[in-house]
């Protein structure tokens, strides 16, 4: 699901820390990882001992509430039980702005699924759209490139039923990934996409604190020549989880992902005409 770089469990943030340790609700869909075991999910239930965490696969694990037992942005946090309901008449939302389900059980995962580039478009996805998915019963896959859509679409056996979308980054008239596209025809696949390079470019300058995502000049590897034009000493893995502890809601996101993404989900999970 995610890109690993620096491990980080290694050092010593068990010893005695600076400051506290921040005292974090477990809210519904909240990410997290267990700092013992790296397991990384999002919260799915939580009482007064023990959280549930559920990753992108559907798998759920169960967790006793403790001090320091979790990160968060690569951070120790504490969970605790969230305390109360929202208020009268306003109705929790998700990070996509839909309505949250309370007490959500995930649903049984559809035959249908999500394709994206990476890692990276699959974690972007899940933090923001995660509890639709999984009221959905949808599951996001990524494919490390699109190079071989055709075979890959041809391997998933698309049918009524068994419905596949696909998110492609750059897709844009003549470039390399619009004719690999075009090679794909079915009324049970959707391909869609965004405009950018990266589906980094696809979070918000403003959300980082910059005035722009900076022009990488051809040649260059685009995730490492941002890095070194915004000045940022880290690698693709440090950047990423920088930008990913950026976001918050879907108001962090570029609109041409987000009307992407919300078309994939309504096309995998539309029920099929009686």
């Amino acid at each position: 699901m995610r890109d690993y770089g620096r491990d980080v469990l290694a050092g010593d943030w068990r010893r005695p820390l600076r400051g506290k340790i921040p005292t974090v609700p477990a809210e519904p869909d909240l990410v997290v990882e267990d700092a013992e075991g790296g397991f990384c999910g999002a919260v799915v239930a939580c009482d007064k001992e023990a959280v549930t965490l559920e990753d992108r696969f559907g798998r759920r694990r169960v967790f006793p509430l403790g001090p320091a037992a979790f990160l968060l942005e690569g951070k120790p946090v504490t969970l605790v039980r969230p305390a109360g309901e929202p208020a009268a008449g306003k109705p929790a939302r998700s990070a996509s702005g839909s309505i949250a389900v309370a007490g959500l059980r995930a649903r049984v995962a559809r035959e249908s699924r999500i394709y994206v580039e990476g890692v990276h478009d699959a974690a972007l996805v899940e933090k923001i759209w995660g509890h639709d998915l999984r009221v959905e019963g949808v599951v996001v896959e990524y494919l490390e490139g699109v190079d071989d859509l055709p075979a890959v679409v041809a391997e998933f056996e698309p049918g009524p039923g068994r419905r596949l979308g696909v998110l492609v980054d750059h897709l844009v008239p003549g470039s390399k990934e619009s004719r690999i596209a075009a090679q794909v025809s079915s009324p049970n696949v959707l391909i869609v996409g965004h405009p950018f390079v990266d589906v980094w470019a696809a979070v918000k300058p403003s959300v980082l604190g910059i005035p722009a995502w900076p022009d990488v000049p051809r040649g260059i590897p685009w995730k490492e020549g941002v890095i070194e034009a915004l000045g940022w000493r880290t690698d693709p893995a440090g950047a990423w989880r920088r930008i990913l502890g950026a976001v918050r809601t879907y108001t962090d996101l570029e609109p041409e992902l987000l009307g992407r993404v919300e078309e994939l989900i309504d096309f995998v999970s539309a029920e099929e005409d009686p």
